[in-house]
């Protein structure tokens, strides 16, 4: 109210002189207005007195007699010229004084009007027993200037008054205006420096955040990374010798007792699941080995639509909307579709009495807009995987922690919390994006992004062979590199049970000894992380100067940057996880001897 009131304040100086001004031209019009009307009234009755005089000239054509009382209006100065025209508006007689232009030879009777040259023209009818005979037409001059200026000098007074107010009144606005100006630009400057210092507040809690996070996942990965090769090597162990002990009961055709058979059953369960446990917490920490190779990613969710109407039962409905033209993506495909399983089996979890479930692929662009909002995304083309559910939804205070590793809103035993951290770490691993949008009681959606492949590239450790047999013979030498006796004996035993010729050696020098004494090794089975100075990388490199045909299969219960770079192997490399099968360590060393 109180800036409504100045502004009204200010302006009426204005309006003032808008109103003076008005006025003062609403005055001059109307004096001239006035004495114009004056003037023809005037002339109008001249006009019928002449035309009353006329009327028996111009009836009997009598141009000597109409001339007289035309003449006679000589006497009137401001008359300018007459005439008297016939009934047709043909000229009958007429006069005008020096300098007036003649009257016109033809004329219809108009009205009374302005005619050019600032002349007045009036007119009156001449009738005779209500029979027409023609018109009296007389023009006279409009007001000289002079008359107009002493006639209407103070209402020009008044305008140069008026004028000499407005000019002084936009000067002040004007100057007021340049003012408000300098404080507007002010203000925008201090609102732009405010706005400019919260968003580096904000991007400096987004840092902040982003620093906590891979803090947090750096030390969840040094933790994982620390345990993970012991702790698998313990599990190599525990279920390569139930492994064992199961293969040697059913030689010749024997088996354990079934209570044996059982407990060795749930011993190698709970063993597989600590190895999947392991697993997971690598992913998290973006520590698992990937194997990219270039994907379609509809034709992958098509070749999986059978198994998750499966997994997911009868209750959910499955709806899958594939985008055409679709651009490839070079990613680890397994562990693409475990991804995409584990979405699928937390959206039915989340759909306990049924609901829909949408999968859809896309291709997209993310600005560099959306990615100065985020942590860790580039911008650029990506292909999308989304997945959506009608299921519970989830709270804001929940979105924020749904990536951590052990965070559930499942029950006691019903979930060990690292599907969805196992999800973010491979594809932040494979320099990806995921976003999630939750509401309660309307479902969840989890968007998966994963790079565009720009460039045709090979896969990545692919191996290409027949599934044969996996069994060996004594022609075929395998060395193997192992600084764990009980891992080195359990793999030198599989080995040995499948046909091979088997070496063994403790660590990277005694291998490489080994290699130059003894010609007829084939495959050389080593550990990566080796104790002695030489990594299992190292051994391998050295040995194939000596040997450039040797093939080599590596082994890790933690993969380390010896073979794996960016969180993917190196190309040409061949590795087996630990914990690892006989049947799996027996087919991959027959593949690779196969070549």
């Amino acid at each position: 109210m109180r800036q409504e009131s100045n502004r009204l304040v200010q302006g009426a100086p204005f309006f003032a002189v808008v109103l003076l001004l008005g006025a003062g031209i609403g005055l001059s019009l109307y004096t001239d207005r006035a004495e114009e009307a004056r003037r023809l009234d005037a002339m109008s009755a001249q006009a019928q007195i002449l035309a009353a005089t006329a009327t028996a000239a111009l009836d009997f054509g009598d141009r000597r007699a109409a001339q007289e009382y035309v003449d006679a209006m000589r006497a009137n100065p401001r008359i300018s010229a007459a005439g008297l025209y016939d009934v047709s508006g043909k000229l009958f007689v007429s006069y005008a004084q020096q300098g007036t232009a003649s009257l016109p030879g033809t004329l219809t009777p108009p009205a009374p009007a302005k005619a050019p040259g600032g002349l007045l023209d009036v007119t009156a009818p001449i009738v005779q027993d209500g029979a027409p005979l023609g018109f009296v037409l007389l023009q006279t001059p409009a007001d000289p200037l002079i008359a107009r200026v002493q006639r209407d000098g103070p209402i020009a007074l008044l305008l140069a008054m008026a004028a000499l107010l407005v000019a002084l009144q936009s000067a002040a606005q004007l100057a007021l205006r340049r003012v408000n100006a300098s404080l507007a630009r002010h203000s925008e400057e201090l609102a732009a420096a405010n706005q400019s210092l919260q968003d580096q507040i904000a991007q400096r809690e987004q840092v902040e955040a982003a620093l906590r996070q891979a803090q947090k996942m750096e030390a969840i990965g040094q933790l994982t990374g620390g345990v993970a090769h012991d702790f698998n090597n313990l599990l190599q162990v525990v279920l390569g010798s139930l492994e064992r002990l199961r293969m040697r009961a059913s030689r010749g055709g024997g088996r354990l007792d079934s209570d044996l058979d059982r407990l060795v059953e749930a011993a190698m369960q709970g063993g597989h699941r600590a190895a999947n446990l392991t697993k997971r917490l690598l992913a998290f920490s973006r520590q698992q080995p990937l194997a990219p190779k270039q994907i379609d990613v509809n034709k992958l969710v098509t070749g999986m639509s059978d198994m998750l109407t499966r997994a997911l039962g009868e209750a959910v409905k499955i709806e899958v909307v594939l985008s055409g033209g679709l651009w490839r993506v070079m990613a680890d495909e397994n562990q693409l579709e475990n991804a995409l399983l584990n979405l699928a089996v937390n959206a039915r979890d989340a759909m306990p009495g049924g609901g829909k479930l949408t999968i859809e692929t896309a291709n997209a662009h993310l600005d560099e807009a959306y990615a100065r909002t985020e942590t860790e995304v580039t911008a650029g083309q990506y292909v999308l995987l989304a997945v959506t559910d009608t299921g519970t939804g989830m709270p804001p205070e929940v979105l924020t922690k749904v990536f951590e590793p052990f965070f559930t809103t499942k029950g006691i035993g019903e979930g060990t919390g690292l599907g969805l951290s196992q999800v973010y770490g491979f594809i932040k691993q494979s320099g990806g994006h995921v976003k999630i949008y939750s509401e309660v009681g309307q479902g969840t959606t989890i968007k998966i992004y994963l790079p565009r492949l720009l460039l045709a590239a090979e896969d990545a450790g692919k191996v290409e062979a027949a599934r044969a047999a996996p069994a060996g013979n004594a022609q075929e030498c395998i060395l193997v590199v192992e600084d764990e006796a009980g891992v080195r004996a359990l793999s030198v035993d599989i080995l040995r049970d499948l046909g091979y010729t088997v070496l063994e050696a403790g660590d990277g020098p005694s291998a490489l000894a080994m290699l130059k004494r003894e010609t007829s090794i084939s495959l050389l089975f080593t550990d990566v992380g080796l104790p002695n100075g030489m990594t299992g990388r190292q051994l391998a490199d050295t040995a194939r100067q000596i040997r450039p045909e040797l093939k080599v299969l590596f082994t890790t219960g933690y993969a380390r940057n010896a073979i794996v770079h960016d969180g993917r192997l190196d190309p040409g490399v061949e590795l087996i996880g630990k914990p690892f099968s006989a049947i799996d360590l027996g087919f991959r060393v027959r593949a690779m001897l196969n070549r």
